[in-house]
């Protein structure tokens, strides 16, 4: 059984910083994975951040690019999203996504809150 757990949610004030981690654990081949990071705010459709492939490919929506890093470190089956210069609209519960060769998967999410 895969399973994703995310952490580094928290409250910070907007120009602030957080970084979040996605560990996946599991009958997984973690590296040949792609890792994706998806946020949900309220009354609003889920929407893709970023993603990683095993490949070492990056892909960001418009409103992480040039803010948002994803990164992951292999040896320990972590996926990484830091995000700097946020804004309130950022605020949302990110989740960590991996699509397998039968089925998917979703971690529990982590919050983010960013204050005016």
């Amino acid at each position: 059984q895969v399973q994703l757990v995310e952490s580094g949610g928290g409250l910070v004030q907007a120009g602030g910083s957080l970084r979040l981690s996605c560990t996946v654990s599991g009958t997984i081949i973690f590296w040949l994975n792609t890792i994706s990071w998806y946020r949900q705010a309220p009354k609003k459709q889920r929407e893709l951040v970023a993603s990683s492939s095993g490949s070492g490919t990056t892909n960001y929506a418009d409103s992480a690019k040039g803010r948002f890093t994803i990164s992951r470190r292999n040896a320990n089956n972590t996926v990484y999203l830091q995000m700097n210069s946020l804004k309130p609209e950022d605020t949302a519960v990110y989740l960590c996504y991996v699509r397998l060769p039968v089925g998917e998967r979703w971690g529990q999410g982590t919050q983010v809150t960013v204050s005016s």
